[in-house]
């Protein structure tokens, strides 16, 4: 199955084309292959290319499940990790929240 077409969102092999889409029986995600971007590049809120290590600053305000406070627009985030194809494809530390994951679309490159 070197043909195979992978589903860009669980990485599953396990996929089907259905009229011009092509479904993951794994996770039901259903895509257009002609248009799947590069999933190996994760990109800021500007379209700027980020990689491991940089750092970067939060765009807006971020809720945070079971804290009392959000994560400040302006808060800088040191020596990011990347999850490619990831729904949050950010792996971090924050100062005063600990570990967590943040999507790429809320923060810019510093």
């Amino acid at each position: 199955m070197s043909d195979a077409v992978i589903c860009p969102k669980c990485q599953s092999e396990f996929t089907y084309a259905q009229d011009h889409l092509m479904v993951c029986s794994q996770c039901f995600n259903e895509w257009d292959p002609s248009e799947v971007e590069n999933l190996d590049q994760v990109l800021d809120m500007n379209g700027n290319v980020l990689t491991d290590g940089d750092s970067v600053v939060v765009g807006k305000d971020l809720p945070v499940k079971g804290m009392p406070k959000p994560v400040k627009a302006g808060t800088k985030v040191k020596n990011i990790r990347l999850r490619p194809g990831s729904d949050h494809n950010i792996d971090c530390k924050i100062e005063g929240f600990g570990s967590m994951a943040l999507k790429s679309e809320f923060v810019k490159k510093a």
